[in-house]
């Protein structure tokens, strides 16, 4: 089973936590056990799983992927975000998550991210749900 999902995000560079959107999928599709296989299929865009306790580690990230694949003009591709399709090569574009009993197995602090990086954009994700 292969769920579409739509996003808005509101920035040039964000983290925005898609946790809901897999736990209602599972809900919805009344998966116990399995696997989730969450997919961004856009190229200055990515997928991760990071902390979801403190809001300056997403600061902090954004930061990071910044200075590793800085906003420069002097890049070739003519749409001029070629730093975001530096981010999204770093980030990747997949996660796959473990579910049991009916809810994502996430360790105390960590929560799934949709990473914008050539926003704002409407965009798209999928969540892949295999069931036991």
């Amino acid at each position: 089973m292969v769920l579409e999902f739509q996003i808005t995000s509101h920035k040039r560079n964000e983290m925005i936590n898609i946790d809901e959107f897999l736990i209602r999928a599972l809900e919805e599709q009344k998966i116990e056990s399995g696997i989730a296989l969450i997919f961004c299929p856009h190229t200055t865009a990515g997928i991760t799983i990071n902390e979801n306790g403190d809001p300056d580690v997403q600061r902090d990230l954004l930061y990071l992927w910044e200075k590793l694949s800085p906003h420069y003009q002097e890049y070739r591709h003519f749409e001029g975000n070629s730093d975001a399709h530096g981010k999204s090569s770093i980030i990747g574009c997949s996660e796959t998550v473990i579910i049991a009993g009916g809810r994502p197995i996430f360790g105390t602090w960590q929560s799934l991210y949709f990473c914008e990086f050539d926003g704002p954009r409407h965009r798209k994700f999928y969540i892949k749900l295999m069931g036991d």
